[in-house]
């Protein structure tokens, strides 16, 4: 990169910034199946990474990441909802191993395969409640290209240092829709760096003197590496349900919940005096950024938030919208999966919905529902 502010105008869009991002931060292999609306993201890694694998199904392409992972590579890939619904199985794995991986997932329109062509932010509760136990999986959502960019490092970050599968979460009109984009807004990436175990005595693949245990490739030849998905022992030995296999459970547990703290990302533009919030994620932040600034320059006082860090949720977003005497949350589904992330499926009375199914949410939408 060069100089950080200086002019460098480019027609570019959001796949191109998620890769360059991600092998900047120090991922090298991008495994996957096409898909709509994520092909460019895999067209992309083919050329970007400096491994490839062109898997024959999505369950695969899960498979070959896990392995790629015991070996110390940082693998990643994209789908969307028909792909993500056979990953489930691997992820899942891969979170017990504790292998660290970036999945992309583009949204578009559901049920099943739905419409690939049309976006929408539908996946949102999946994600909540997709690992068997209820554990919580790290998902980060962009909402415009300098999240791509920043966000894209996070999430490879994340992956390496908590030992665990990470979501990237985005939809069509994010990774698709080509602009003019100043590149040198965006701050230079380094590489992750890796720590692996390095101790004389033996090695304990689950054995974390604090959340996260120390890694250590199966291609090293001086200690014997253990990758076990069944609960185990520290050791990686199969357990059914002594005290220590089910405390490690308990860890991988604790050790994202835990974390979220280091990795919660959001922009809350607060401003004095105001009693309404708006709150949108992803692409429908753009509406409500508009809206809002609409409003400001009507004179009505009024506040915007846009949550990254989706899930384990930080309680910030909650102590923030208790400031608040009314708040709109936009995002397109018509069920309001982020209300019900932060508020279970008794809504407030005071939290309002905007909705919106195979089309984008509207400025006007959010202002209608604000005036209420």
């Amino acid at each position: 990169m060069q100089e950080k502010n200086k002019e460098q105008q480019v027609l570019i869009d959001g796949s191109r910034l998620i890769i360059e991002s991600m092998a900047r931060a120090g991922a090298d292999a991008f495994i996957g199946y096409p898909i709509t609306p994520a092909n460019l993201l895999y067209a992309y890694g083919s050329q970007r990474m400096s491994i490839m694998l062109p898997a024959p199904d999505e369950i695969t392409t899960l498979q070959w990441m896990s392995g790629l992972a015991v070996t110390g590579k940082i693998p990643i890939t994209a789908t969307s909802f028909p792909g993500f619904a056979l990953m489930v199985e691997t992820i899942n794995m891969a979170y017990m191993m504790e292998l660290p991986m970036v999945i992309i997932l583009v949204q578009r329109l559901g049920p099943a395969t739905g419409t690939a062509t049309c976006g929408a932010q539908g996946d949102l509760l999946l994600l909540k409640g997709m690992m068997s136990g209820g554990h919580p999986l790290p998902v980060l959502a962009t909402s415009n290209f300098e999240d791509c960019w920043k966000l894209s490092e996070k999430a490879v970050n994340m992956a390496v240092e908590l030992r665990t599968p990470v979501v990237l979460l985005t939809s069509k009109e994010e990774v698709m829709t080509q602009k003019s984009f100043n590149m040198g807004l965006l701050d230079d990436i380094k590489p992750v760096e890796r720590k692996f175990y390095n101790k004389d005595c033996d090695y304990k693949p689950y054995g974390a003197e604090g959340l996260v245990p120390d890694f250590l490739p199966v291609t090293q030849n001086k200690h014997q590496v253990r990758i076990n998905a069944s609960t185990h022992d520290q050791r990686g030995i199969l357990q059914h349900s002594s005290d220590e296999a089910l405390n490690n459970t308990r860890r991988l547990e604790n050790k994202v919940n835990e974390s979220v703290k280091d990795y919660n990302y959001y922009e809350h533009d607060h401003q004095e005096g105001a009693q309404d919030l708006v709150i949108s994620y992803g692409i429908s932040s753009a509406a409500a950024i508009d809206a809002v600034d609409r409003m400001r320059k009507q004179g009505r006082k009024i506040s915007l938030l846009i949550p990254k860090t989706l899930i384990p949720t930080p309680v910030e977003y909650k102590k923030i919208i208790k400031k608040y005497s009314k708040t709109v949350i936009a995002e397109e589904n018509i069920n309001n999966q982020l209300g019900q992330l932060l508020f279970g499926v008794e809504r407030p009375e005071n939290i309002r919905f905007v909705e919106g199914l195979g089309k984008m949410i509207t400025p006007e939408e959010i202002l209608k529902e604000v005036e209420k």
